[in-house]
């Protein structure tokens, strides 16, 4: 993982907590670390690569994607390359412990019909309650620049 200018120690401190935590999420969805991609600018996201698909939507690529406004979404790939479809929101927790997120999965992965597309919550209250949130799952990490 790269990151470009990162400015101060509550940012640095923010990554290694997305970092350990992603990490975290990763394991408890079964899939390795190097399935996964954070982005560090405003809003700060992060991508997870999930093995299989769903049966409503054969075909299609799957993968969690988390934001600190809206938190952890399941989403499927499109076919013309465009955005990913949110198929539903983990819901009211923008740090969910890695086991509710297994869950989610799970429970996404047996729905045997389509919903309609959710509208986002709106979960974030700051960078600082984000760290706050994050400080159990930090790990150090090494800087690159590119």
């Amino acid at each position: 993982m790269s990151v470009q200018h990162l400015t101060t120690d509550h940012e640095y401190r923010l990554l290694c907590g997305m970092s350990g935590y992603l990490d975290a999420v990763s394991v408890a969805a079964g899939v390795g670390p190097e399935s996964s991609t954070i982005d560090f600018d405003s809003p700060m996201s992060a991508y997870l690569a999930l093995d299989g698909q769903l049966a409503v939507h054969p075909g299609r690529d799957t993968a969690l994607v988390w934001d600190e406004r809206h938190g952890w979404s399941f989403t499927i790939e499109t076919h013309s390359g465009e955005d990913l479809l949110v198929v539903a929101y983990l819901g009211d927790d923008l740090v969910p412990p890695p086991s509710r997120v297994r869950e989610f999965i799970r429970t996404i992965r047996a729905r045997t019909r389509r919903t309609p597309s959710p509208a986002p919550p709106e979960l974030n209250r700051g960078r600082a309650d984000l760290l706050a949130r994050l400080l159990d799952y930090r790990t150090p990490q090494t800087l690159s620049s590119q």
